[in-house]
């Protein structure tokens, strides 16, 4: 057993003055769709409904156990290491600093403030991440407080670590897959680094939201890369750049062992786990139980237990994951349509209406010439093959239109 293995352990005895562990849970629901034994290790059951708390306490634990009389700690944050790092300082009777972006959702505030109480300061500052991180950086170095990073931290590491020692030991013998998502990787290298010196036969593989695959970039050009751009909607994973220390960690991991999960597919799988489990996650949360379709082949037969990492979802997105996850599906669509300026035009368009199709969205937008007017119109449908139909139908009468489902910048202005 290694060091960092035995250490990882003694954290998580430490933890268990703050929570038990978390439930490693058989899933048979998904175990019969893909054929296999799946075990959901549910981190949305923490008191901050996170896995960041772990990380959070183990290295503020480390810093006092060093220094006694370390009494103040900042992050820079918008979501669950903040809520994390409120628990911990809250518990450890110190001072906490939380600078959040200005743009940060009130339910988020709301939650971070009511797990630190009074023992810690919430700094609205900035619009953007990189600005209240130096802000916040700027504040520990002048106030000689002691900075937490949410990821890029040995002690966050061995804390995240924790999950892989109570999954261990719950399941009692080695899963032969074990599925992880990846932000900036403090959960991933903490995992794959405890199990690879206490189960070397489990195998991993890893998931990244597909706009912002920062561990895939990085393993495939060898060093640390940031990326351009970073699709925000997992906000819980979308990362421009991984971590140091976590890829020093796996900077040995294969490439293809690395998944992208589309964000409207991690709609579509939170809200089948929303209705036929019961189970609210947010979509960082929902990653590792959503690649599992990537995986059919090789998990057939196999024990795998998936890392449910977090399960904080503000319901007011709700109606944006549907929608994702419906286009996703290919049962709605939108279409920009050039509609004659004559009686009975919108009747015949409506007769192409298959029984399963519903109307969700109806606009004129304006008249392109005098005869005709442009409409915006989304269309339901319970059967995805009513699209082909319909678009064989407009053909074969003239219409003009355009489907811009996939029209990132038209959809942005318009739906």
């Amino acid at each position: 057993m290694t060091d960092f293995a035995l250490n990882a352990q003694a954290s998580a005895r430490a933890l268990r003055d703050l929570f038990e562990p978390t439930p490693l849970l058989r899933n048979d629901f998904l175990s019969e769709r893909y054929g296999a034994d799946i075990w959901l290790k549910r981190e949305d059951l923490t008191p901050v409904r996170s896995y960041k708390l772990r990380g959070a306490f183990t290295a503020m634990r480390k810093l006092r156990l060093a220094d006694p009389s370390a009494d103040h700690f900042v992050c820079a944050s918008a979501g669950n290491h903040a809520q994390g790092l409120a628990y911990a300082c809250r518990h450890f009777g110190v001072r906490g600093t939380i600078f959040m972006p200005v743009t940060t959702p009130q339910q988020k505030i709301d939650k971070t403030r009511s797990f630190g109480g009074d023992n810690v300061e919430i700094v609205l500052t900035g619009d953007y991440f990189d600005d209240t991180l130096a802000a916040s950086q700027a504040f520990c170095a002048e106030a000689g407080a002691h900075f937490l990073a949410p990821f890029d931290n040995s002690d966050v590491i061995e804390g995240q670590a924790t999950v892989a020692v109570e999954l261990l030991d719950q399941l009692g013998r080695a899963p032969d897959f074990v599925t992880i998502p990846v932000g900036g990787g403090g959960l991933s290298a903490g995992v794959t680094r405890y199990l690879g010196a206490a189960s070397p036969k489990t195998q991993f593989r890893y998931v990244e939201p597909m706009g912002g695959r920062s561990l895939h970039a990085a393993l495939e050009a060898g060093e640390l890369v940031t990326l351009p751009h970073v699709d925000s909607f997992v906000d819980g994973a979308a990362v421009a750049r991984i971590g140091q220390a976590p890829f020093e960690a796996l900077r040995d991991v294969p490439a293809d062992h690395v998944f992208g999960a589309p964000e409207n597919r991690i709609c579509r799988t939170m809200l089948e786990l929303l209705n036929v489990e019961g189970i609210v996650l947010e979509p960082a949360g929902a990653m590792s139980i959503d690649m599992l379709q990537d995986m059919r082949d090789e998990i057939a037969g196999k024990t795998v237990v998936c890392i449910v990492s977090g399960g904080n979802f503000d319901f007011e997105r709700l109606p944006d994951v549907k929608e994702r996850a419906q286009r996703y599906s290919g049962l709605k669509k939108y279409f920009i349509l050039r509609m004659p300026q004559r009686p009975g035009a919108l009747k015949d368009f409506l007769q192409m209406l298959g029984p399963q199709d519903d109307i969700a969205r109806f606009e004129y937008l304006k008249k392109s010439a005098r005869n005709f007017g442009s409409v915006l119109i989304g269309i339901e449908t319970r059967d995805p093959t009513s699209f082909g139909k319909l678009t064989q139908q407009l053909d074969q009468a003239g219409f003009t239109y355009r489907d811009i489902t996939e029209d990132a910048i038209l959809a942005e202005f318009l739906i």
